[in-house]
């Protein structure tokens, strides 16, 4: 146990600097994968804004955990709705990088151990920054960059607000859900992400990306 905390400590310190090229999930990806690591200051803020406004409202205002949310994603997943989850940015970041993908409570607790230290030793311009690099954006596809060459031809850096919504609407199943020529549901959920990114930019939610 002295081991691994020594050792958990010692990665993540090393990642607030080092560039995150490859993850286990990258690894294990049967189709590949193409990551390109590009800085927080070269990728559209617009990018910024709809991941917050997609994935997760309170990114800057909470220490790692959204309480509110993991509660109503609870209550709506045993009413029957649609399956959701109640994971932060923050939580996202630790899986992608440190663990592996799919469920389990031993997962589920090393993740909350690599939140507090991601949390408390990078801090929210590093994870936003780590985040949308290694955020699966499409089948072999990882990170704001690769996405945006691979669905837009351009860089990340000129990123639209209809695009960057788009490539956050896939997020939550980038393998199944179409970034161009989206139609019903994922259509519906990207008009609704750019719209409120909007709110997300004008009322500073995501300035401690910035800061």
């Amino acid at each position: 146990m002295i081991w691994f905390v020594v050792a958990s400590l010692l990665l993540v310190i090393a990642l607030r600097w080092l560039p995150v090229v490859v993850t286990p999930t990258m690894v294990l990806d049967p189709n590949g994968f193409n990551q390109q690591w590009t800085p927080l200051s070269r990728i559209d803020r617009t990018m910024v804004a709809a991941v917050i406004a997609g994935e997760d409202s309170r990114f800057c205002s909470h220490n790692g955990f959204d309480v509110d949310a993991i509660q109503k994603a609870w209550e709506r997943n045993q009413a029957g709705g649609r399956i959701r989850g109640g994971s932060t940015i923050s939580q996202q970041t630790a899986k992608n990088v440190f663990l592996w993908q799919g469920g389990g409570y031993f997962r589920k607790a090393l993740e909350a151990w690599f939140t507090v230290l991601i949390e408390n030793i990078w801090g929210k311009r590093r994870i936003m920054e780590v985040y949308l690099n290694v955020a699966e954006t499409g089948i072999g596809t990882y990170g704001a960059e690769a996405g945006a060459q691979r669905y837009y031809r351009h860089s990340a850096a000129r990123l639209s607000t209809v695009e960057a919504a788009r490539i956050a609407a896939a997020l939550p199943s980038p393998k199944t859900r179409d970034v161009v020529g989206a139609t019903g549901f994922v259509r519906r959920h990207g008009n609704a992400i750019a719209a409120r990114s909007g709110v997300v930019r004008r009322s500073d939610f995501d300035d401690c990306a910035y800061e």
